[in-house]
């Protein structure tokens, strides 16, 4: 990592669920918690958690310096709309656990 900038991955212990217009998307007892300088904590979820038959694939991708080239899905009923879900396929070696896991941007933690 960049001198200043840490990124720390987790093995959380906490249920995480993700809800979408009365829809749950995902639901984890197995969640890994991210934490990077300057961001919120994050949660992926193993894809095995995640109905991914619900998600649209998007176009997008975007580059993290520190994390790699991220791909996204939409939400169910917001094809068109922003993607809510990301995930990063070939993640640099320094953040290798998050590979085969997904993030959304608003969960519920229990």
């Amino acid at each position: 990592m960049d001198r200043g900038h840490t990124i720390t991955i987790e093995q959380g212990d906490r249920r995480v669920r993700v809800v979408h217009e009365g829809r749950v998307l995902a639901e984890s007892d197995r969640p890994l918690v991210l934490k990077e300088t300057g961001c919120p904590v994050r949660y992926y979820l193993p894809a095995e958690d995640v109905r991914m038959d619900l998600l649209t694939p998007s176009d997008a991708h975007t580059y993290c310096p520190f994390k790699g080239t991220a791909s996204y899905w939409s939400l169910p009923d917001t094809p068109d709309g922003p993607p809510g879900v990301w995930a990063y396929p070939d993640p640099k070696p320094e953040v290798a656990a998050i590979r085969d896991h997904l993030c959304f941007y608003e969960v519920e933690v229990s």
